[in-house]
């Protein structure tokens, strides 16, 4: 019998967010652009009358990635291509993406269309990495990451947690994206625990943080810095409007509002005496 979180579809953050793992999605999608980026390009793979880019690509590998000898490689290109695949699908999550950026270094005429690929992988699987002129960096630290579980596994302010759970959901939910609603929910989470903190369950986000300010427990530009967040959110010029102008609010805004809403929400908490 499947567990309440497997019914709900719910996973660790950590494991949402990839950033210490690599699902089977992920790794898939990233040797698929491999494969039309380079392997399938013709000529790559075989040449006529001279060697090829590939087994020159080869030749480096062995020599300075795996850092085996050179004549220890298969002894043609098909079965060459199998023992590189066989690593890919068998190695650590780190050691893809080190893969990754030496593939990229290597081949400096494929970057701008490798990066764009993998980039656009990444997010469409939410790893937590992004590449940056020929290198992965980090867009979520695993701070963030422990924060907003933290953050979700507290049981004292249920409305709260339930905000922030369903941006989660929202954000995750890779067979229907709807980022605008959980960018939503992510600041009714702060409205909610303002409402608690101001002792006001019917004031806006706004009027919340002004009665917080009044006790002199806000500091004023956080206060004004989210009142003009919940402005951005807010029927009347914000998410609904902008979602016209531009339907393409992408997995990198319900991130930044769900990391930032969790993160003003436990400096909210502290204020309660």
């Amino acid at each position: 019998m499947k567990t309440f979180s497997q019914r709900k579809g719910l996973k660790p953050v950590s494991e949402i967010i990839q950033t210490e793992s690599m699902n089977s999605e992920l790794r898939n999608s990233l040797w698929n652009a491999l494969d039309i980026a380079i392997w399938s390009r013709a000529d790559y793979m075989y040449r006529q009358h001279r060697r090829s880019d590939f087994e020159l690509f080869s030749e480096s590998l062995w020599f300075h990635y795996f850092k085996e000898p050179i004549d220890s490689r298969p002894n043609n290109t098909s079965k060459i291509l199998a023992a590189v695949r066989a690593h890919f699908f068998a190695c650590a999550w780190f050691e893809v993406y080190d893969f990754l950026e030496f593939v990229v270094n290597h081949h400096d005429q494929f970057k701008p269309r490798l990066a764009e690929y993998w980039n656009g992988i990444f997010e469409r699987e939410l790893s937590a990495y992004r590449f940056v002129l020929g290198h992965i960096t980090d867009i979520t630290s695993t701070q963030e990451i422990e924060m907003l579980e933290l953050t979700l596994a507290d049981s004292r302010f249920a409305g709260v947690t339930g905000h922030l759970q369903r941006a989660l959901e929202l954000y995750a939910n890779r067979e229907k994206r709807d980022y605008r609603n959980s960018i939503k929910e992510s600041i009714s989470a702060v409205e909610s625990i303002a409402q608690i903190i101001s002792e006001n369950p019917k004031a806006s986000l706004s009027d919340a943080l002004k009665a917080i300010d009044k006790k002199g427990s806000l500091h004023p530009a956080l206060k004004e810095g989210f009142i003009k967040l919940y402005a951005y959110t807010s029927d009347a010029d914000g998410i609904r409007h902008a979602m016209q102008d531009k339907p393409n609010l992408s997995a990198a805004d319900a991130q930044y509002f769900l990391l930032s809403c969790t993160s003003f929400v436990n400096y909210l908490k502290a204020q309660i005496k």
